[in-house]
C-alpha cells in the first residue's frame, strides 16, 4: 500500500565491506535515483549504485551540526518530490549508533521515518576484544568528548569517531597524569571487518603515530586502576592548589564571596540529593552520585578558601574540628560509655550536644527556615528525645475529622471565585497545619522522611501529566 505522506527509509551500511549487509538492506540500495549517502567514504557505499553522498556538505559547512541539519532538508526535499514512494538514506554502521543526523531526521515531522536494524561496529569490536561490555561496564563514548571525563572517571571506555591524528593527539593528552608502562594500554581498533583490520595495544606516547585514522577507527581504553599510593589526603591536597589556582588567575572565582556563593551550595545539596535518589546499582548512577559529590566538596573547598584568606580558618582547621568532634560525640566508640542501640547512641548525642554547646533546649540550632516538612520531622525527633509525644496516640479522630471537613470545604468552594472560602482563612490555615503536623510527626516516627516522600508523589503526579501530553519524561529538565 502506497504512503501517503513523504517517507524516508534509512538503512545502515554496516561496519566494514558489503558482505556484512543484510538482504533487505542490498536491495533498498539497488533502487535507482532515490538512494542517498551521508557519505560515499565506507567500503560498503560501492553497492548504491548512483547513489547521491552529501560528502560536499562536510566541505561547505562551518560546523557537523550545520553539516547534519543541511542532510535533513534535503532529505526531506526529496522525500516530498518522491512521495508516496520512499527514499532511502543510508548511513555507516548502525543507523542507531552514533548517527545525529538519523536523530535529526527522526524529530522532524515533515516526513516518516523507518528505520532498518544493522550491525554496528561495536558488534566487531567486542568479538575483537573478547569482553562482553555489560560485564566490564564499558562506556561508549565521542573520542572528542574524552577529555571532559577522563579526568574523574577511570574508564574502560569505548571511544568512538577517532578520525583524525589530531583526536588521538588530543586522547592522548587526557590520559592520567600517571600514564606509563604499568598503565593498561589502549587498544587501536582500526579497519574492523576488513582485509587490512588491525588491533593492537599501545604505548599511549604512541597513540597517534601507529596508524593513519579515518571514520572507520575506535579506541578501547581500559579502566585506569586506582593507585594504591595516591591518598585521600593527596587528592584533597591538589583539589586545594587548584582552588589557589583558580583565586589567582580566574577572575569569576576572585569576584566570588561567601554571600555570592550560597546559591551554588544549594543547588549542589539538591543535586546530590538528586543522584542519591537515582542510585540503582549501574556504574552510571554511581559516577553521577561521584560527579556530585564532587562539586559539593568543592564548594565546601570554596567558603573554607575564603575563610582563609580573612584570616579565620582554613581547610585543616575544618577537617581537624568535625574529627575532633565527632570522637567526642562517640563516647561508646572512644570511651568507656555504653550504647546498645542506635537510639542510645541519638540520645547520648544530642545531650553531648547540648553540654557543649550550652544550650538550654535541645530545638536550639534548627533552622527556623528549613522547609516546614523538614523542620517538623527534626522538632519531632528533638521532642521524642525528651519525652513528649507529638502526636499523642488519641488524636487520629480528630485528624480524620479535620480531613472531612477540609474535604467537605473544599467541594463546595466555587473554583471560579477568587477568594472561594472568605473569612474562614485563619481557621483553615490551622486546620490544614495540624493535618501536615499529624503526616509529618506520623512519618518520622515510622521513619519514613516526609520531604522524600511528598517529593516522590510529586514526581508521580508530574509523570501522570507527562504522559498524558505525551512528552517522555526524560526529556523534561528545569527549563
Amino acid at each position: 500500500m502506497a504512503r501517503l505522506r513523504p517517507h524516508v527509509t534509512v538503512v545502515g551500511l554496516g561496519p566494514a565491506g558489503s558482505d556484512l549487509l543484510g538482504d533487505a538492506t542490498a536491495a533498498l540500495l539497488a533502487a535507482p535515483g532515490r538512494v542517498f549517502l551521508r557519505t560515499a567514504r565506507h567500503p560498503a557505499a560501492a553497492s548504491a549504485v548512483g547513489a547521491r553522498s552529501f560528502d560536499e556538505l562536510y566541505e561547505s559547512a562551518a560546523t557537523f551540526d550545520d553539516v547534519y541539519a543541511a542532510i535533513v532538508e534535503e532529505l526531506v526535499a526529496a522525500a516530498v518530490d518522491a512521495a508516496p514512494e520512499p527514499v532511502v538514506y543510508a548511513v555507516p554502521g548502525s543507523p542507531l549508533v552514533a548517527e545525529r543526523s538519523v536523530e535529526l531526521l527522526r524529530a522532524d515531522d515533515r516526513v516518516e521515518v523507518t528505520v532498518l536494524p544493522a550491525l554496528s561496529f561495536l558488534d566487531l569490536a567486542w568479538a575483537a576484544l573478547g569482553i562482553d561490555p555489560l560485564a566490564v561496564g564499558v562506556r561508549l563514548m565521542d573520542a572528542a568528548a574524552f577529555g571532559d571525563v577522563a579526568a574523574r572517571e577511570r574508564g574502560p571506555f569505548l571511544l568512538a569517531q577517532c578520525w583524525s591524528r589530531h583526536l588521538l593527539s588530543e586522547v592522548k593528552l587526557s590520559a592520567p597524569d600517571e600514564a606509563g608502562p604499568e598503565l593498561p594500554r589502549p587498544v587501536i581498533l582500526h579497519h574492523l571487518g576488513l582485509p587490512d583490520q588491525l588491533v593492537v595495544a599501545v604505548d599511549w606516547w604512541e597513540l597517534d603515530r601507529t596508524v593513519e585514522p579515518d571514520h572507520l577507527t575506535s579506541l578501547y581504553v581500559p579502566a585506569t586502576p586506582a593507585r594504591a599510593d595516591v591518598s585521600s589526603g593527596d587528592e584533597m591536597a591538589r583539589l586545594v592548589a587548584l582552588m589557589d589556582t583558580l583565586r589567582a588567575r580566574c577572575p569569576w572565582d576572585r569576584a566570588q564571596t561567601h554571600a555570592s556563593l550560597m546559591p551554588h551550595l544549594v543547588e549542589e545539596c539538591y543535586e546530590v540529593l538528586d543522584a542519591l535518589s537515582a542510585l540503582d546499582g549501574t556504574v552510571e548512577a554511581s559516577a553521577h552520585l561521584q560527579e556530585e559529590l564532587g562539586d559539593l566538596l568543592f564548594q565546601i573547598v570554596f567558603h573554607a578558601r575564603l575563610a582563609d584568606e580573612e584570616g579565620r580558618f582554613d581547610l585543616a582547621d575544618v577537617a581537624r574540628a568535625v574529627h575532633d568532634k565527632l570522637v567526642h560525640r562517640h563516647p561508646h566508640v572512644f570511651g568507656d560509655v555504653d550504647a546498645e542501640s542506635a537510639d542510645q547512641v541519638v540520645s547520648n548525642w544530642e545531650a553531648i550536644k547540648k553540654s557543649e554547646k550550652g544550650r538550654r533546649s535541645v530545638t536550639e540550632g534548627i533552622p527556623a527556615g528549613l522547609p516546614a516538612l523538614m523542620l517538623t520531622t527534626k522538632l519531632a525527633r528533638k521532642a521524642r528525645s525528651v519525652g513528649v509525644e507529638p502526636y499523642p496516640a488519641g488524636a487520629a479522630g480528630g485528624t480524620t475529622a479535620t480531613l472531612d471537613a477540609l474535604v467537605a470545604r473544599a467541594r463546595d468552594a466555587t473554583p471560579a471565585s477568587d477568594d472561594p472560602l472568605a473569612g474562614q482563612a485563619d481557621e483553615m490555615l490551622g486546620q490544614v497545619g495540624e493535618l501536615l503536623f499529624a503526616v509529618a510527626t506520623l512519618a518520622q516516627c515510622l521513619g519514613v522522611d516526609a520531604e522524600q516522600a511528598l517529593r516522590e508523589r510529586a514526581l508521580a503526579l508530574r509523570a501522570d501529566i507527562l504522559a498524558v501530553e505525551g512528552v517522555p519524561e526524560q526529556g523534561i529538565g528545569n527549563r
